[in-house]
């Protein structure tokens, strides 16, 4: 069993930044393929990014193309979401899952069966 925890989000100006983490405990971290989705009010949730538990590919929704940036420190247990030039449009829960190595389609949610509580971004205008 693997247990995730989100921490870093919060209330931020739009064009401001904000670094999410997502910390695992339970297995070992580089067996998983790691992503981050998001949830708004009354939206269903969507994928935003993902990294491989080894070798470190990344991959991106169009949403956050060239403006998040996902990272993964395996010896920390650790994921990141630095998340720059917010906009309100990306106010939303965040949650990271975890899926074991290597999944076909990473950006499912499906594949994912390890979700953390989710943590709140607010982007105002």
């Amino acid at each position: 069993q693997v247990q995730l925890v989100e921490s870093g989000g919060g209330l931020v100006q739009a064009g401001g930044s904000l670094r999410l983490s997502c910390t695992a405990s339970g297995r070992t971290f580089s067996n998983y393929d790691m992503g981050w989705f998001r949830q708004a009010p009354r939206k269903e949730r969507e994928f935003v990014a993902a990294i491989r538990g080894r070798g470190g590919s990344t991959f991106y929704a169009d949403s956050a193309k060239g403006r998040f940036t996902i990272s993964r420190h395996n010896a920390k247990n650790t994921m990141y979401l630095q998340m720059d030039s917010l906009k309100p449009e990306d106010t939303a829960v965040y949650y990271c899952a975890a899926a074991p190595s290597v999944v076909p389609r990473i950006d499912l949610m499906r594949m994912y069966n390890h979700w953390g509580q989710g943590t709140q971004v607010t982007v105002s205008s």
